[in-house]
């Protein structure tokens, strides 16, 4: 074993441990996959077994990198003062774990959709890459992933995987989800069902899920716009009982939009789910709270976390950016519900 005259462990300590040259240590403790999971998991217990710290300046030295990962949330819609949705709060724990996992900072931000938020972290190199999470309108936000892509950031968001931008992303399979909510409300016996939310170029997740809806449903949806708060759901409910219209299905496009719409129909004297069955997407907290419990699908927030921070951790390792594609699944609680018919 060599001599450490220092007294501190190092590295090489480590990869005398475990049989292993030392860069197949460096690249364990910084999660690279290259290493296999069996190897990774002995390191990382020796590393621990010996009260090893990473010397991440010297770590960013050597690879001229901040060790850093940042995590982008943006401007949205929300039942409160954080103006960030409570599905992307959701995947905040998950992507600590997931950047901790690989012996990454995360720095996390609140970024305004006007600032000029495209090239701050590039210039000041306070990050390797940036995970994206909230969007607002699709069209503004190209504009600055192609700013971000020229400009060589390494990035990863999640959103739509229809509209072919810049960067890696990582998204649900939302034409599926809103055909399962589709054949969902058929088999309650509804058949005028309508969508609420924005499906158009600007929103491609929403579209996507009207347009899986419509795929099981077939002619004659419904479509009523809404953003994804609950002030929005509501005022769509109004707007479509106004029109003489009286959906006895509904699909929401976020959870948030659902809970406006089962206040309004409660308003309106409607019983759901026997008058109007509702379907919301996300599974956000509140989702399982509302009165009846409400329908939804459900995306898987922490595997949704592992593959964001896995895929920039990719890029700023050299690969090129990636599509991948996480399957949703429907929950139904009392919001669609239906006693049998007799």
């Amino acid at each position: 074993m060599p001599i450490n005259i220092t007294g501190k462990v190092t590295s090489f300590d480590i990869a005398y441990r475990a049989g292993v040259s030392q860069p197949t240590v460096s690249r364990a403790l910084r999660g690279d996959r290259s290493v296999s999971p069996a190897t990774r998991e002995r390191i990382e217990r020796i590393a621990r077994e010996l009260n090893y710290t990473v010397d991440k300046n010297a770590s960013a030295l050597r690879t001229q990198r901040a060790n850093t990962i940042a995590l982008l949330f943006f401007e949205d819609p929300a039942p409160d003062d954080s103006h960030i949705n409570p599905f992307f709060l959701s995947m905040l724990g998950s992507i600590t774990r997931a950047a901790g996992a690989r012996n990454l900072d995360l720095l996390v931000s609140f970024q305004r959709m006007e600032d000029d938020w495209h090239t701050r972290y590039q210039d000041s190199h306070r990050a390797d890459g940036l995970i994206l999470l909230g969007y607002g309108d699709n069209m503004l936000y190209q504009e600055r992933l192609e700013q971000l892509a020229a400009q060589g950031t390494r990035f990863v968001r999640w959103g739509p995987l229809e509209a072919h931008e810049a960067g890696a992303v990582v998204g649900s399979d939302n034409l599926a989800a809103g055909r399962a909510a589709g054949e969902h409300l058929l088999a309650q016996g509804c058949r005028t069902i309508a969508f609420l939310g924005q499906a158009n170029a600007s929103y491609p997740e929403f579209l996507s899920r009207f347009n899986g809806l419509c795929a099981a449903v077939g002619d004659g949806v419904l479509q009523q716009g809404a953003l994804s708060s609950e002030a929005d759901g509501y005022a769509a409910v109004q707007a479509l009982l106004a029109s003489g219209h009286r959906p006895d299905g509904i699909f929401a496009g976020s959870d948030l939009i659902a809970c406006g719409a089962l206040r309004a129909l409660a308003d309106h004297g409607l019983r759901v789910p026997d008058d109007t069955a509702v379907i919301g997407f996300d599974n956000i907290p509140a989702a399982a709270l509302t009165s009846p419990s409400l329908t939804t699908i459900e995306q898987d927030t922490a595997r949704a976390a592992e593959q964001l921070t896995e895929a920039l951790v990719r890029q700023i390792g050299g690969s090129a950016p990636e599509t991948l594609v996480l399957p949703t699944r429907l929950i139904a609680r009392g919001s669609t519900r239906r006693a049998p018919v007799r």
